[in-house]
């Protein structure tokens, strides 16, 4: 049972844990599976609380349902995460040529291939776990637990994806060489054990272990020491093992045949010496069946029994040789086993219901659920195998669900919950993927293939991946990606993001992830970032306090990193420099009379907000005093001294907060007596402008100089 450590209180004590007025509280994680359980307020004010809680109803407890994945495990789940890519592209591919997946020949020899994949994975992830060699971290799961993933998938592979134009064919060989390779039996130190002896059969694990490899097909091992019979004293046996060898060794297999027609033929033939060689048998006479160690004519009785294809001497010879029913099921089905793929399901033609008639009297261990997946396997319930396989591991049953209904063994059709069957499996995988937020780009990738569902889930989970944006305080090594980043490239995990995003058309995610993006470059005053983000978003609201921002750097401090913060927007800007004499709103741009220029137009078209007015025309003094050109013409004057009217005339009516608030928070005092001041010199500067421009007489600048 589990339980809290240290405990929130003492067993036995949860009323007077009740009465403090506390209730047992948790919150999700929003990155990963973790909860934190920890003891709240009911929020009832009536009870009574004590004033003081202890330190153990103070603690946070976390607790999550998985494991993280790690060592060999993580490296497992990455890399079979590409065969599965594999697979949705398969399926993306046959729903663009509108054929099913399990009719057609060009799809069900890639998942033939892409099952042989995950296969090979398994299998040397077994082989990696079972080295002895030195290892930088513990491994999370048993070379034994790769290895039953390795048996289920190979088993999977064999019964229900076969290659094209083997589907209708018997798989009674391949089912044994599966047994051989992953169940040996019997062991190379019992053959090495009796092949040293000089009269083998002496020995009383001979009969065993040549019966065994009878019934396993082992024909060199049958053969060899059905030879070394020869030197037994009875002539019956000699005469027998001599028959037999033949039988043992020629015994027709399906894949030495080009036609199926051929291996039915030479099967005939050979089954018809079979009984020719029982005859033989049953005319030993009774008196000469047993030497002095054993009864070798029901040996040889068995073995002729099990080469008959007899299911009750089978299931008893292998009970008695401490078999399952794997073993059983492959030795009697082996001529008559076949896997038919057919249009809705897959569905296994046994002889005379064989395999529930051996799950009835051999059944499978209840607590191996490596035997029960095989099983459910041989029975042809694809939807039980699941079942079993999640509780060996979500790995397995995730997997072998999303190739199940691309074989149409398990309902595309939604439930209740508008998931599939598939769908149900492939999200609790990603629940378990979760438990690693590292894992984040993997576990959207497989999410996306959940219909809609999935595709929300998704969506959570990219919005909340951490885009690491500060630069690092003390990690050399992430500078070069810190500068990139700021220098205005998409680089790191944001651009690893923007790619997943793309990559499964999640545009509003991408939006929201610039817009966050933003948020972050603007706290740092990375302006430029942030209007480039926010443009990217399309965040039209957040671009508006981009620019607030900035304003508020104007008054805060000055024209000049003003200046030097505006260069950054546009990236054509960032090799001009603000110029000490006119570096006020405007960024110079080649030439006084262009920002002249500029500042007439934000006025006259009335770009700049009225708050800003008053900051437009102090910042002109310095152009209106230039004692070496004139830049404005005399109209320009004229608007100039309009606006100066216009903002004296509101701000003596009442709107002064309007028009002087900002140009007052650039003065000393930030009052407003001290913002006219500044306005009375704007005033002197334009009477004397305009002045100089009656005296010259030529109406000041009249045309703008062609700089661009």
């Amino acid at each position: 049972m589990q339980a809290l450590l240290p405990p929130l209180f003492q067993q036995g004590r949860s009323d007077e844990f009740a009465r403090s007025g506390k209730i047992l509280s948790l919150a999700a994680s929003p990155r990963d599976d973790a909860v934190a359980v920890f003891a709240s307020s009911n929020g009832n004010v009536q009870l009574p609380q004590e004033n003081e809680s202890s330190s153990s109803q103070r603690n946070i407890y976390f607790a999550r349902p998985h494991d993280a994945p790690t060592s060999e495990r993580r490296i497992f789940v990455t890399d079979t995460s590409i065969i599965f890519a594999a697979m949705q592209k398969l399926r993306s591919d046959a729903r663009a040529r509108n054929v099913d997946m399990s009719e057609d020949d060009t799809c069900v020899r890639a998942m033939n291939k892409l099952t042989l994949d995950y296969i090979n994975f398994c299998k040397e992830c077994c082989v990696y776990c079972s080295r002895d060699m030195p290892r930088s971290e513990p491994l999370q799961f048993s070379a034994e637990h790769y290895r039953r993933l390795y048996t289920c998938f190979s088993l999977f592979s064999m019964l229900y994806v076969p290659e094209p134009g083997y589907d209708s064919v018997p798989v009674g060989d391949e089912l044994m060489e599966w047994l051989n390779v992953h169940y040996v039996e019997p062991t190379t130190e019992e053959g090495d054990h009796l092949s040293s002896l000089e009269r083998p059969w002496e020995d009383e694990t001979f009969w065993p272990y040549l019966t065994r490899a009878v019934v396993r097909g082992l024909s060199r091992a049958s053969s060899f020491f059905l030879d070394t019979l020869s030197g037994h004293p009875s002539p019956f046996l000699q005469e027998l093992s001599k028959h037999l060898m033949p039988l043992v060794t020629n015994h027709p297999r399906l894949h030495q045949f080009t036609a199926e027609r051929d291996f039915a033929i030479a099967a005939r033939r050979w089954h018809d010496k079979v009984k020719g060689l029982r005859l033989e048998l049953d005319r030993v006479p009774e008196d000469v069946r047993e030497d002095s160690f054993e009864n070798w004519w029901g040996r040889i009785d068995d073995i002729v029994g099990i080469l008959e294809g007899r299911e009750e001497v089978v299931k008893r010879v292998c009970i008695d040789l401490g078999g399952d029913w794997k073993e059983g099921g492959a030795s009697v089905s082996e001529p008559f086993l076949h896997a038919v793929r057919g249009t809705t399901v897959l569905t296994l033609l046994w002889p005379s219901d064989l395999v529930s008639d051996l799950l009835d009297e051999m059944p499978p261990d209840p607590t191996n659920l490596e035997d029960v997946v095989h099983s459910a396997m041989f029975l042809g319930k694809p939807t039980n195998v699941l079942a079993e396989a999640q509780r060996l591991d979500i790995w397995l049953a995730a997997h072998l669900a999303d190739m199940m209904e691309a074989l149409d063994l398990i309902d595309k059709e939604p439930d209740d919950s508008e998931l599939t069957l598939r769908e149900h499996y492939i999200l609790s995988y990603c629940e378990y993927m979760r438990s690693d937020p590292g894992l984040w780009r993997i576990t959207v990738d497989y999410l996306c293939t959940c219909g809609e569902i999935g595709q929300q889930m998704a969506d959570e989970v990219l919005m909340r991946v951490p885009l690491r944006l500060q630069p690092p305080k003390d990690a050399a090594d992430a500078d070069e990606e810190s500068a990139r980043i700021r220098s205005g490239t998409l680089a790191g995990v944001l651009k690893e993001v923007n790619a997943s995003c793309y990559e499964h058309k999640r545009e509003a995610v991408r939006r929201m992830v610039c817009r966050i993006a933003a948020q972050t470059f603007m706290k740092e005053n990375e302006y430029g970032l942030a209007v480039s983000y926010c443009v990217s978003a399309e965040d039209w609201t957040g671009l508006g306090h981009v620019v607030d921002r900035m304003l508020d750097v104007y008054i805060t401090h000055g024209p000049q990193q003003y200046a030097r913060s505006a260069a950054k927007i546009a990236p054509s800007l960032q090799t001009l420099r603000a110029e000490s004499k006119a570096n006020g709103i405007f960024v110079y741009r080649l030439m006084f009379a262009e920002a002249a220029f500029d500042l007439v137009s934000m006025l006259r078209e009335e770009i700049a907000p009225k708050s800003w007015w008053a900051v437009l025309l102090s910042d002109a003094v310095e152009l209106l005093q230039n004692s070496e050109n004139m830049f404005f013409t005399s109209v320009d004057a004229t608007l100039l001294l309009h606006r100066l009217e216009e903002i004296h005339i509101r701000s003596s009516q009442g709107s002064a907060d309007e028009y002087l608030a900002i140009l007052a928070r650039t003065t000393k005092t930030g009052g407003e007596a001290h913002a006219l001041q500044r306005l009375q010199v704007v005033r002197l500067a334009l009477a004397r402008y305009y002045a100089k421009c009656a005296v010259i007489g030529v109406g000041g600048r009249t045309v703008v100089g062609a700089v661009h």
